[in-house]
């Protein structure tokens, strides 16, 4: 492969990232909303300001809103940890891809 392709690819899964940062700032929030005016312990577990708080999006990571039984819930949070996901692997792949680029120079 050549270098120029895989710094393509690179690009490409950086675009992706930039695809699941969109939704995150869409659905993340919202979901932040409903733990507000809804779920009043859950918002005491995540604390204030836990829109980039590591201990909230680790909980939003690992599907800790599946122990809540709300299905807006779910229904707000799902999107919204399939985005994070694809924000963390996109990057993930582009720093590989970006690494494996030098290697092969």
């Amino acid at each position: 492969m050549s270098t120029d392709l895989v710094l393509f690819l690179a690009l490409l899964f950086v675009a992706i990232a930039i695809g699941g940062a969109t939704a995150f700032v869409i659905f993340w929030p919202l979901t932040l909303v409903h733990v507000r005016d809804r779920h009043q312990a859950l918002r005491a577990q995540l604390g204030e300001g836990a829109f980039l708080n590591p201990a909230a999006l680790w909980w939003l990571l690992r599907g800790g809103y599946r122990a809540t039984p709300d299905r807006s819930l779910s229904g707000l949070a799902t999107p919204a940890r399939v985005s994070l996901a694809v924000i963390l692997l996109g990057l993930a792949l582009a720093g590989l891809l970006w690494l494996w680029s030098l290697v092969i120079a």
